[in-house]
């Protein structure tokens, strides 16, 4: 009986795991689909959502079933944290838009537009008239891939509200419900309290969602200066929609010549890298020895500066309650960054349009007295170059310029890099939010492209701390947006044995075994460290990035991986300095 039973239990096991990788491989093979149909149409120059092209994306992602878009393949359920995730990173406005353009940079900000700047992406966007917006890609495929994922979503959800708000079976004709939406929506009338809690619990019905949680989207979504946001939204995306239904406007998105032509061509990237060069020509660093960090903008920074210029005395251990009050508090960090600029600080404001800002630090210049730093004895002449983050292929596209060596026709050299560290935040597999993640290898998703590096980063240099580390595999994938728990779970439970992913990791490798094995940029013996902090786990509900960011929870790992980064350039430096000195005597 036992054994029968033993056996019927490995059965169901076989065919769950049977199952769980038919589900996986579907979804890759549809997530490389929905890639090769979005470069198709970009080549193209333009599709209709409601056409057979745009359809055909919408199966696609409906197959893919991303964690980020929640309840998406619901139909009478509209996702709002999805919603609020995707136009987080779109501009405001777009829901009225017909018409999507996506451009380069190609001048609007010459003309009268203005520019609109999305709340969680650094991209320019212009309202050209009532039915259109264009949009500036700046970074590569990637953000192409990322905001046609996104539109296609928005467009789902807005078939969904359509279908939810109008009679589709009497000619589109609006529902009383949709009426009432309608009024607020257009600020015509001036609501009481109570009058608005009605129209609410109207929306709630409309959207498929309590009361409770159309009340908290409501609150999400809206701020001071337009508390009825959520309202607008659904409006007047439902409205554009059955506007596209009826053929009184159908929506199209359009990609301009210029950037069809200059996308893969690194026309960004080379101003970006050749900017970065002439400043360290200029201030005489460019023979020194390098040592590139991409990062954010901050951690690097007060770790190096912030006691000093905070007069907050001497640290034998860091303190994390300070970086934490310096986050929340925009005075300290403008004291820092002033301070930090006295005291030799090159810092670049990006105007190549790659939108990544650069600081250069001469440690010659540096006091480590008052830091953890002090005991690692360094007293040599490296600098430190620290970019913020990129996006996608852009990572390589960047990293490629930036190791190619320097030619004028006055000055050509190669770039002394002794240390290229990547830290980031990522998607963990194998543990929680604020976890970290040392990855061994990038594992390109949907390719053969497979990058084993020696990282100089070591789980064991995370142990003694509070926080847990991880290490092992990591994929490097082609979008956020597009990851399902099947395909996850393949790849955290079967030999991958992943523990995390995130979308710049194999192309920062690419760039760097490139320009040292192959070209011979720079030298081959460079170090390497990449460590990652936990900001969502996507196999966790109410964990996935559309839940919300990690706000001071990502304090303590942000500066402890800086922390580490900072000990293994100091004490790699320190220890060449002592063996030059013996050699000399």
């Amino acid at each position: 009986m036992n054994n029968r039973r033993q056996t019927g239990y490995c059965y169901l096991c076989m065919k769950a795991l049977f199952m769980a990788n038919s589900r996986a491989r579907e979804t890759t093979e549809a997530i490389e689909r929905l890639y090769v149909s979005m470069r198709h149409l970009f080549y193209r120059g333009f599709f209709k959502p409601s056409g057979v092209s745009g359809e055909s994306l919408r199966k696609l992602l409906m197959t893919i079933q991303p964690e980020i878009y929640g309840s998406m393949s619901v139909t009478n359920k509209v996702e709002l944290n999805g919603l609020l995730y995707v136009l987080d990173r779109l501009p405001e406005g777009i829901e009225e838009c017909a018409f999507i353009h996506l451009t380069s940079d190609e001048g609007f900000q010459k003309a009268s537009f203005e520019p609109i700047v999305p709340k969680k992406r650094r991209r320019n966007c212009y309202r050209i008239d009532k039915h259109q917006m264009n949009i500036e890609v700046l970074l590569g495929r990637s953000e192409i891939y990322d905001i046609l994922t996104h539109l296609t979503f928005l467009y789902i959800e807005a078939d969904k509200i359509r279908d939810l708000g109008f009679n589709m079976e009497e000619n589109g004709r609006p529902k009383r419900i949709w009426k009432i939406i309608e009024e607020v929506a257009k600020g015509e009338k001036k609501f009481s309290r109570k009058e608005k809690e009605v129209a609410l619990i109207h929306l709630s019905a409309l959207l498929g969602r309590t009361f409770d949680e159309t009340l908290e989207a409501y609150n999400n979504f809206g701020d001071d200066n337009n508390p009825d946001r959520l309202f607008k939204i659904v409006y007047w995306l439902g409205q554009v929609s059955v506007e596209d239904w009826k053929e009184v406007r159908q929506r199209e998105i359009y990609f301009s010549s210029i950037l069809k032509e200059r996308v893969g061509h690194h026309f960004f990237g080379e101003k970006w890298a050749n900017t970065l060069k002439e400043t360290l020509v200029a201030h005489e660093l460019h023979r020194r020895p390098l040592h590139i960090i991409s990062a954010n903008m901050h951690s690097v920074k007060n770790m190096l500066y912030a006691n000093d210029a905070l007069k907050a005395g001497a640290a034998d251990e860091v303190d994390y309650a300070l970086y934490g009050e310096i986050s929340n508090n925009p005075e300290l960090r403008q004291n820092i960054s002033s301070y930090a600029l006295e005291q030799g600080l090159v810092y670049i404001n990006d105007k190549s349009g790659s939108n990544i800002d650069v600081q250069i630090i001469d440690l010659s210049k540096v006091s480590l007295k008052n830091t953890h730093f002090n005991k690692h004895g360094y007293s040599g002449e490296d600098v430190i170059i620290v970019f913020d983050y990129a996006f996608g292929e852009q990572a390589f596209e960047i990293m490629d310029e930036l190791l190619k060596p320097y030619e004028t026709p006055e000055l050509s050299f190669k770039m002394k890099v002794r240390s290229i560290s990547i830290m980031g935040k990522a998607g963990i597999l194998t543990g929680e939010k604020g976890d970290i993640m040392i990855p061994t290898s990038h594992v390109f998703e949907g390719t053969a492209d497979n990058y084993v590096f020696d990282n100089i980063l070591k789980k064991e240099d995370f142990e003694d701390d509070e926080l847990r580390a991880f290490e092992g595999n990591m994929i490097t994938v082609l979008g956020t947006s597009l990851q399902n728990k099947d395909i996850l779970s393949y790849f955290m439970n079967t030999s991958w044995n992943a523990i995390g992913l995130e979308m710049e990791g194999a192309h920062y490798q690419k760039a760097i075994q490139v320009a040292s094995k192959i070209r011979h940029h720079i030298g081959e013996d460079l170090s390497v460290a990449y460590a990652y902090y936990a900001s969502d786990n996507p196999l966790e509900t109410g964990s996935t990035l559309s839940s919300g960011g990690l706000g001071l929870t990502g304090v303590k790992p942000t500066y402890l991986i800086t922390k580490r980064i900072l000990e293994k350039i100091l004490t790699a430096s320190a220890k060449k300095i002592e063996l030059t000195s013996v050699k000399a005597e």
